[in-house]
């Protein structure tokens, strides 16, 4: 109800409150260069961790239900590329389609940059009101996220029942040995290096957002408070977070796409499937570029490593074999994919101008 408003005013109040075109291809350049960069990371650690452990070989598992059909198609990078202009901004509103929306919330705020300042201010000023207001909606809509979490995991238990469990523990353990890599070596790393400052200190700062993302399994949901941990407590401008956390939460997936490359490979395992070095290369591309088009809602993942499987060939009915222990790796590569937006927000406030408010955690 409130995702797609929510991202399209943020975002067009974020590019108005930047001030100038000039500033935003500062900032939107730098954003899109550190999330192509992080993502591909994130996928590298996963491909080295399953090569390294090869879960599922010699793995025999009970026969499980068949996924959902999904429609698939091959990756087409002209097609995606094509796919971000919404040819009618409505109709990606109504279809929740939220880069189509970032794409036009961004080129409308550019538009508004443009018109006299009395008018632009008065339009800035009632972006910035819209925001705060679903903000505050949200807020009421994630206090009700603890009992269907409950909900959720209980019945997944219940139906997959312990045995498969067990069966999975290696697959499991693979993916969140990746994601604690990427979560505590990669990005700090980086965060040193182009951040300047101390990431252990920032993940005390904005640990509430990660408890909700961890939680809600939906950076989506968790946009509102990591916006405001971001520049509360994180020391991050108004305008860099407002735009680079929406557009992160849209596109940034670290977390998920290590998670669709573990989950590819251990499924070639399973299936006795020997991948060559080319195939890995294309679940590599896969996995980075089609992490990109992940809803930021639970389950998501599951959806696009349907795409993934795809692209080497792989039977998509492997996706029953994961399905049983993925509430729990949704949760934790959610909570990484925030991380990395968050990170994204903190290292662009250093790169992109004025650096930290006083008493930000440097």
């Amino acid at each position: 109800m409130v995702i797609v408003p929510l991202v399209f005013v943020s975002v067009t109040g974020a590019v108005l409150g930047l001030g100038s075109a000039e500033r935003f291809k500062d900032l939107g350049i730098k954003a899109l260069l550190y999330y192509f960069l992080t993502t591909a990371l994130a996928v590298f650690t996963g491909l080295l961790l399953v090569l390294i452990i090869k879960p599922g070989r010699g793995v025999s598992l009970p026969e499980l239900e068949s996924p959902p059909s999904v429609e698939v198609r091959p990756f087409s990078f002209w097609e995606f590329v094509l796919n971000l202009v919404p040819e009618n901004p409505f109709k990606a509103f109504a279809e929740a389609s939220v880069l189509q929306v970032i794409v036009f919330s961004v080129l409308l705020g550019l538009a508004l940059l443009g018109i006299d300042a009395f008018r632009r201010e008065i339009l800035k000023n009632a972006f910035e009101g819209l925001n705060e207001a679903f903000i505050r909606l949200t807020r009421w809509i994630v206090k009700l996220t603890p009992l269907g979490v409950f909900a959720l995991v209980s019945y997944m238990t219940a139906k997959a029942g312990l045995e498969l469990l067990l069966a999975l523990w290696e697959y499991a353990l693979t993916v969140v040995l990746g994601l604690f890599i990427h979560a505590f070596v990669n990005l700090p790393l980086i965060a040193f290096l182009l951040g300047r400052y101390n990431p252990y200190k920032y993940f005390l700062q904005v640990r509430e957002a990660l408890l909700l993302a961890f939680s809600t399994a939906s950076s989506a949901a968790t946009l509102p408070v990591s916006m405001e941990a971001a520049q509360h407590k994180g020391g991050v401008r108004k305008e860099v977070a407002g735009f680079v956390l929406p557009l992160g939460a849209t596109i940034n997936m670290d977390g998920t796409a290590l998670y669709e490359s573990v989950a590819a490979v251990f499924i070639a395992n399973v299936y006795g499937v020997e991948l060559s070095l080319p195939e890995l290369l294309t679940i590599f591309l896969t996995a980075t570029l089609a992490s990109v088009g992940a809803a930021a809602i639970p389950g998501a993942g599951l959806v696009m490593l349907t795409l993934v499987l795809s692209s080497v060939g792989l039977p998509l009915e492997g996706v029953a074999l994961v399905v049983a222990v993925d509430r729990l790796l949704d949760m934790l590569r959610t909570a990484v994919n925030v991380w990395g937006d968050l990170n994204g927000a903190k290292i662009l406030n250093r790169l992109t101008g004025e650096g930290s408010r006083e008493g930000a955690g440097i």
